[in-house]
């Protein structure tokens, strides 16, 4: 068997390792355009930033030791540029002497990767401004940098506030410009306007709902002029406006791509050619949760769909079951995760769904260092089925995501998490987890124990009675207008002051307190709701709604 791996990292490596791991005889190619076959591309910018202080650190798998302990044919610095699939040969280029030569293969694998979109805008391939992909995009960045005084970084995704984050710690003046009304766009807005503020509250200059229509050299520096008519000085520019899949070599071979450009595969990792394979971020997969096609540029999935594509070569029975879009991503101190679908994907599908909100500890309040999060979960209303779920905070994010991640895998629902036995001591988390306290709340509203209103709706609306339930003091320091504050503690025996023909909302700070008022009510005859997340997804909302 003579397998021929195109581009390596994530899902190449994997794939060649585990090939080897499965045919001690087999002949594994693996072409490498870059220097390195196996870096940890997601640690880039920690470099740049200087976090990650050795650049050696930065590769996973040496070229050496694949060789040495895999027993492979690594051959860096050359590019594969065309695929003859009658003759079943790959022309490569030696990108060092631009010799071309011919390699036959059995089984070809493709690993191309996704390169950064560069959107059509004037000076946009100047040499001051920089995309982050590989070691020398990381090394011109780090270099740039130590000469910087302003940057304009262009996307607030993942790699734009990553890329935001380093520069800042290098003392680089930022300002991030953002096609969207918010950062972080996979996410649902409400969800991070906590990370925007705390953006801001690090120095970061936010350009949110603009666009930059050119980029102008004046003198040794640049002028990044914005379709708002702002203009920004910046000695570097960082794009992050996305990835689109390297599939041209799988285009001019005749293979099936999606409307998207990803290269289409089966759940074997298999193009339209039975012979050839395609793995990582050039590929379309299925979402898990819906099944609709998809492209998520995502490490874990590659590794996993590499190592499927091997099984497949040598006849073992694997399958990959779709992407379902977990992620976590560090802004200075916060953290922001997400697992399945979003509340904007699932609107955008028309899938019926219900949300719901908690605002608890990381560990428990009464141990010292307890941090608030917020997180969001969304379901199925007929069945409680998990579609997605959301956190942001300081500590704790990643752990609840995590569980959340693996019950869509089992397609666990609401009262399942109800039920879940989660590790508990007072400095790791609580008897009731933030996961439980999802299921609590979610199958009180399934079973109708408890009536909800959601923030956007109550800022629609104005023919309600809210009923404020927090204490005197905390009604003082902020509370929704026109809500009349009865605290829980006194509310049987106010029960006069709430109108019977009116629409009730109760809410408290979080939504526990509300809960409980609520309860009360709807045993005395009331009509009422309460406040999902209470007054601190109120004032989420309210961010939204307020935002220039």
């Amino acid at each position: 068997m003579k397998i021929v791996i195109v581009g390596a990292v994530a899902g190449g490596a994997s794939a060649a390792a585990r090939a080897r791991r499965l045919d001690e005889d087999a002949e594994i190619i693996l072409v490498e355009r870059g220097e390195a076959p196996s870096f940890a591309n997601c640690g880039l910018p920690y470099y740049v930033g200087g976090v990650i202080e050795s650049r050696d650190k930065l590769l996973v798998t040496p070229k050496q030791r694949l060789i040495d302990r895999y027993r492979l044919d690594v051959r860096t610095y050359s590019e594969a540029i065309q695929i003859d699939r009658q003759a079943k040969t790959v022309l490569i280029r030696d990108l060092k002497s631009d010799n071309e030569y011919s390699e036959s293969y059995d089984k070809l694998i493709l690993s191309p990767g996704a390169s950064p979109l560069r959107p059509p805008i004037s000076g946009v391939d100047l040499p001051q401004v920089y995309t982050l992909r590989d070691l020398g995009d990381a090394d011109r960045l780090s270099q740039a940098g130590s000469q910087a005084e302003q940057a304009v970084v262009i996307g607030a995704g993942f790699i734009g506030l990553e890329m935001t984050e380093n520069l800042v710690r290098r003392g680089i003046e930022t300002t991030v410009v953002e096609l969207a009304d918010q950062v972080l766009p996979p996410w649902d807005a409400e969800m991070v306007t906590s990370v925007t503020e705390h953006l801001r509250s690090k120095g970061v200059k936010l350009e949110l709902a603009d666009a930059a229509e050119s980029i102008v050299p004046v003198e040794n520096r640049l002028l990044i002029q914005l379709r708002s008519g702002k203009k920004l000085p910046a000695d570097l520019v960082v794009l992050s406006v996305g990835v689109r899949p390297e599939n041209k070599l799988a285009i001019e071979a005749g293979l099936e791509v999606g409307q998207r450009g990803g290269i289409r595969v089966n759940e074997q990792m298999q193009t339209s050619d039975p012979d050839i394979y395609a793995v990582g971020d050039a590929v379309e997969v299925h979402h898990f949760v819906d099944g609709t096609p998809v492209q998520i540029p995502l490490g874990g999935p590659a590794n996993r769909q590499g190592r499927i594509a091997a099984d497949s070569i040598f006849g073992r029975s694997a399958h990959y079951r779709g992407t379902q879009g977990t992620a976590v991503v560090g802004v200075f101190d916060m953290t922001a995760s997400m697992t399945g679908l979003s509340e904007k994907s699932l609107r955008a599908a028309g899938m019926a769904f219900e949300k719901i909100y908690v605002h608890p500890s990381h560990h428990a309040g009464y141990f010292p260092g307890a941090e608030q999060m917020s997180l969001k979960l969304l379901f199925v209303p007929k069945d409680g089925k998990i579609l997605g779920a959301q956190a942001v905070g300081r500590a704790g994010v990643d752990k609840r995501i995590d569980v959340l991640a693996v019950a869509i895998q089992a397609g666990m629902t609401v009262y399942d998490l109800e039920e879940m036995e989660l590790a508990y001591a007072p400095q790791y988390g609580s008897a009731k987890d933030p996961v439980n306290m999802a299921g609590f709340v979610a199958v009180g509203v399934l079973k109708g124990d408890q009536p909800i209103i959601h923030a956007e709706h109550l800022m629609e609306a104005s023919n309600h009675f809210l009923v404020d339930v927090r204490s005197p003091e905390e009604y003082a320091n902020g509370h929704i207008p026109n809500a009349v504050n009865i605290p829980m503690e006194e509310l049987r025996g106010r029960l006069s002051e709430i109108p019977y023909d009116s629409r009730v909302v109760t809410y408290c700070q979080v939504g526990q307190r509300g809960y409980l008022a609520c309860r009360v009510l709807v045993q005395k005859g009331f009509q009422v709701a309460n406040l999902s997340g209470g007054y601190t997804s109120y004032q989420q909302y309210r961010a939204i709604a307020t935002t220039p």
